[in-house]
Parts: C-alpha cells; sequence; structure tokens
C-alpha cells in the first residue's frame, strides 16, 4: 500500500483556471438558490445564540486538525509524508459553499451553514496557516512539504463576499420581494443546481479519467481488505454516512471541509509550491 502511495506523488490533476472560473460562477448560482429559501430571521436567532456556530468553530480548526494529526500519527508507517501532510492540509482549510447545498437539499440548518461557511472562510486567513504549520511540524520538522501558507486577507474577503455574499443577500432580497415568483422557480433552480454538481463531478473524472484507472483502481483494491481506516478516512468525505436531520449540524460540517474551500486552498498552495 505505502509503494502505491509513492506513485501519487507524480500525479498532477487536470484542472484549468478556465475550469476554476467556470466552478465559481456556477457555485454563485447555486447559492442564490439556496438563498430563496432563507430568512433574515434566522441569521438573528443563529447570532443572539451563538453556541452552535462555536461549537462548530471549535470543532473545525481545533478538533478536526487534532484528530486528523492523529490519525495521521497511527497510519505513519502505512502512508507516505505527502499523503500525510495532504490530510493535515485539507483538515486545516475551512469549509465549502457546496456544503451549503446539500444542507439545502437535505433540509437541514442552512442558514447556520450559510454562517459557519463565512465565518470559517474569514477565519482561515488566520487559522489555516497556524494549524498546518503546527500539525505538519509535529509530523516531521525536516520535510520539504513542510511549507509556509499565505493567504491574502483582501482575497479571501473578496471570495467570501462574490461566492457567498452577493448571491445570499441577492437570493432572500428576490425571495422576499417576490414570493410568488420564488415559489415557481425555487424546485427548479434547485433541480439545475443538482445537475451543474453532477456536471462537475463528471467533467472532473473524465479530464483525470488516466489516474482513475492506473493508480485508483489498485489503490481500491488493495485499501479496503488491508487498511479499511485509511480507506474510509480519505473518502469518508466524499460519501458521507446519511444521517437524521437532528444530526445535520454535524453533517454540516462534516461535509463542508470536503468540498470547494478546500479545493481552491489546494491550487493556491500547490501554485506556490
Amino acid at each position: 500500500m505505502h509503494d502505491d502511495l509513492l506513485l501519487l506523488d507524480s500525479i498532477r490533476l487536470n484542472f484549468s483556471q478556465a475550469s476554476l472560473h467556470l466552478m465559481n460562477i456556477s457555485i454563485g448560482f447555486i447559492m442564490f438558490g439556496v438563498a430563496l429559501g432563507i430568512k433574515w430571521e434566522s441569521f438573528k436567532d443563529i447570532f443572539l445564540n451563538p453556541r452552535q456556530v462555536l461549537v462548530g468553530l471549535g470543532s473545525q480548526f481545533l478538533v478536526l486538525p487534532a484528530v486528523t494529526f492523529l490519525a495521521v500519527w497511527l497510519l505513519g508507517g502505512f502512508i507516505t509524508p505527502s499523503v500525510a501532510f495532504g490530510m493535515l492540509l485539507v483538515a486545516s482549510c475551512p469549509g465549502g459553499n457546496i456544503s451549503n447545498f446539500i444542507s439545502s437539499v437535505a433540509k437541514a440548518n442552512v442558514e447556520l451553514s450559510v454562517s459557519l461557511t463565512a465565518l470559517g472562510t474569514m477565519l482561515a486567513v488566520f487559522f489555516t496557516p497556524l494549524n498546518f504549520a503546527f500539525w505538519g511540524g509535529l509530523y516531521s520538522t525536516t520535510s520539504p512539504l513542510l511549507r509556509p501558507i499565505h493567504i491574502n486577507p483582501f482575497e479571501m474577503f473578496q471570495t467570501v463576499v462574490i461566492l457567498l455574499g452577493i448571491p445570499v443577500i441577492a437570493g432572500i432580497f428576490f425571495s422576499q420581494k417576490l414570493p410568488h415568483i420564488t415559489r415557481k422557480i425555487q424546485k427548479p433552480i434547485q433541480q439545475i443546481s443538482l445537475v451543474i454538481f453532477g456536471a462537475f463531478v463528471i467533467l472532473a473524472f473524465r479530464n483525470n479519467y488516466e489516474y482513475f484507472i492506473e493508480y485508483g483502481l489498485n489503490i481500491y483494491h488493495r485499501a479496503p481488505y488491508t487498511y479499511p481506516g485509511t480507506y474510509g478516512y480519505m473518502f469518508l468525505g466524499f460519501w458521507p454516512q446519511p444521517t437524521r436531520q437532528t444530526h445535520h449540524f454535524y453533517r454540516n460540517r462534516h461535509t463542508e471541509f470536503r468540498t470547494g474551500a478546500g479545493f481552491a486552498f489546494n491550487q493556491k498552495f500547490s501554485h506556490r509550491s
């Protein structure tokens, strides 16, 4: 298994800057559709009772990196340094916008999900470099993979405003001013959003099909029988276990850190490397 994972170090996924821009535009449209079902009053309730927000942010920026480091340490003899640092980097990233859409489809607490995404992304300017440096340093202080992460606060603020703020505000105002039209278009927009999300998954698979065939299947056949813990950890975020609506808060957090923002941070990090 260790030798199989070493092969992954030479892989560079095919995802162009143009595709990233198209994905951002699509996320803006998806968030507009999500916001059609949001009310301002719900945000007021959340911030008057911030316990859930504090628990969510603490879990994401404190508990998750610590648990990931524990997993990396326990699996140290089975995984490569690049996989270990990759796990730590993903665990250090904030939540993504797609989780808000998934929360909407699941009839979960969308307002809480949006609040955590916005606050988490802003706090990531400080916490993502700190967590990666701290936990990565505990794993290995000599590895060339342990490099400083620099996040531009203005770019981060711009990302929150463009991909989250503007679509959400526009969607809420649209639903308040045109409630009859909203009721007619809300379901079709949700269906279109599902198609867009599925199309990006298919496109990403198609553009990297040879890697999945050459490397993925080999690891797939070995991992479930040899190291089920590693396999489960690596893929659990992409295939979340179904839970009851009463557990939607934890489902939101679990799904978020695996989606859009994590990819965006990996893109920025790879460009700087």
